[in-house]
């Protein structure tokens, strides 16, 4: 006679997180100035403003935009200031960076506004791989975020997680 199998992570009270679930959509575009500079290096204050007032910012409607001037010139904060102005009726979120930053202000906003309190006396884990760009400090802030409240905080699959907490 065959033993039944039973799948005990299914009956178990192990929660998973997936921070995938919570990108949320949106363009992510990178706004590089240095096109706008004279020779890619110096910031002329005129021709700076002429090419913010000139420019179609519109076009970001709905994007998360990261700033960043990828020439070595050093870019005063009032330009990226001037910038972040502009595109905030537009934009869902405006940094300066490069993506990475961009995906980690994005998640740091996400999980500062996340009811952890569902959460409370579990085990949890967070699931570690996925296919969108989730950013390796949304697990470092969800990990913070949970310790205060679940019973055990692992990392990876049921099947093959990472301890990394337990309440004693």
């Amino acid at each position: 006679m065959a033993e039944e199998i039973i799948n005990r992570v299914a009956n178990s009270k192990l929660v998973t997180i997936d921070l995938e679930d919570y990108y949320p959509e949106g363009v992510r575009y990178v706004f590089d100035i240095k096109d706008w500079l004279f020779e890619g290096l110096v910031l002329r204050e005129k021709a700076f403003r002429q090419h913010v007032k000139d420019y179609d910012w519109s076009q970001h409607k709905g994007q998360y935009v990261a700033l960043t001037c990828s020439s070595e010139a050093i870019i005063p904060a009032w330009a990226f200031m001037l910038l972040s102005l502009e595109l905030q009726p537009y934009t869902s979120k405006t940094i300066i960076g490069d993506l990475e930053s961009l995906e980690t202000s994005i998640y740091q906003d996400l999980i500062n506004t996340l009811d952890v309190s569902v959460f409370k006396d579990k085990p949890v884990i967070v699931k570690g791989c996925s296919n969108k760009p989730v950013p390796t400090n949304a697990s470092i802030m969800l990990a913070n975020k949970l310790q205060p409240v679940a019973s055990s905080i692992m990392y990876g699959e049921a099947c093959s997680s990472v301890p990394l907490f337990k309440r004693k």
